[in-house]
């Protein structure tokens, strides 16, 4: 065990992105993640549980919630464990925050701010298979940016692989201290980069308070108790998966030893009738053949030369 926070607990994350105090860490982190496609030059962190606005309004809790200081948007949740519509809570929630900008008794020309959503997730999504997707709104026909307000960033951290000295940039660098954060001595690129010996600070668990050690503690622990749930639940479906395909297998292979053995044993019946009949057939002739060389009156001797059959055997069936 490191002697960092594990950042995939709520209190680590939050404390890492979603504190006054860490606003530069999570502004260096976000213009790394859009490099080259934009910069952001100041951030305004945003209340993490939006108002609800009627009876039964079903309002998001963002892990952190913020705004660029043009205007957008941009919600980054951390994701433990696979769940049933994941993707679709990741649109409802960025979805939520297109429509509270919409304005209430007055003329209002749908004028929205783009958002983002970030998500890290600590598991394989189904169907995604690289590290870090990109979604957002295109034209189906020509690929072309259809509206570049909505903008949905997932980041796989099982499908990176990287060492330390394999990273090439700050993004990368990133990554690689978020996924193994809670294992580390030391933080690398901290004496290079003031953001990481910033980092250092800021994770390091001695430099907690008693009531922040007791709230990471127990956050830990959920944490802990979450991931060994999700992976009890996912090992018990594996095996009932296994049972159940040995079960089949087992099955379907009686259903199938039963119809081979009944074609099998039809094909031999053809055969061994065929043989059969053959060999009624030429004995029948033989016999035949016998008594008419009898009524011309050969004796057994010659009879027997000319079927092929012993006199013994002649003399049998006369």
């Amino acid at each position: 065990m490191g002697k960092f926070i594990n950042p995939f607990t709520d209190v680590g994350f939050k404390r890492i992105f979603g504190q006054e105090f860490s606003k530069p860490l999570l502004l260096d982190f976000l213009n790394n993640l859009l490099k080259g496609e934009r910069h952001i030059t100041d951030l305004q962190l945003l209340d993490k549980e939006q108002a609800a606005e009627y009876d039964g309004d079903r309002s998001p809790i963002y892990d952190v919630y913020c705004k660029t200081d043009t205007g957008e948007e941009i919600i980054v949740e951390m994701q433990n464990r696979n769940q049933p519509h994941f993707k679709e809570r990741t649109l409802y929630y960025a979805s939520e925050s297109i429509v509270r900008q919409g304005e209430r008794g007055t003329v209002w020309d749908y004028g929205i701010k783009a958002v983002y959503l970030v998500a890290f997730t600590n598991f394989w999504m189904e169907g995604e298979e690289a590290f870090r997707t990109d979604v957002g709104l295109t034209n189906l026909k020509t690929g072309e940016m259809f509206c570049d307000k909505l903008r949905l960033i997932y980041l796989q951290l099982p499908c990176f692989e990287k060492e330390a000295d394999d990273c090439k940039d700050d993004f990368e660098r990133w990554i690689y201290v978020l996924k193994n954060m809670d294992t580390l001595n030391r933080m690398p690129w901290a004496a290079q980069n003031a953001v990481f010996q910033r980092l250092a600070e800021i994770a390091e668990v001695s430099a907690m308070t008693k009531d922040e050690r007791i709230k990471y503690d127990h956050a830990l622990k959920v944490y802990r108790d979450t991931l060994n749930t999700y992976n009890g639940a996912l090992q018990d479906g594996l095996q009932q998966g296994l049972e159940q395909g040995i079960q089949q297998g087992i099955q379907q292979g009686i259903q199938q030893g039963r119809a081979e053995g009944i074609q099998q044993g039809i094909q031999q019946g053809r055969t061994e009738g065929i043989q059969q009949g053959l060999a009624e057939g030429i004995q029948q002739e033989k016999m035949e053949t016998i008594r008419r060389l009898q009524v011309m009156g050969l004796p057994a001797e010659q009879i027997s030369l000319a079927v092929g059959l012993s006199v013994d055997e002649v003399k049998k069936l006369l």
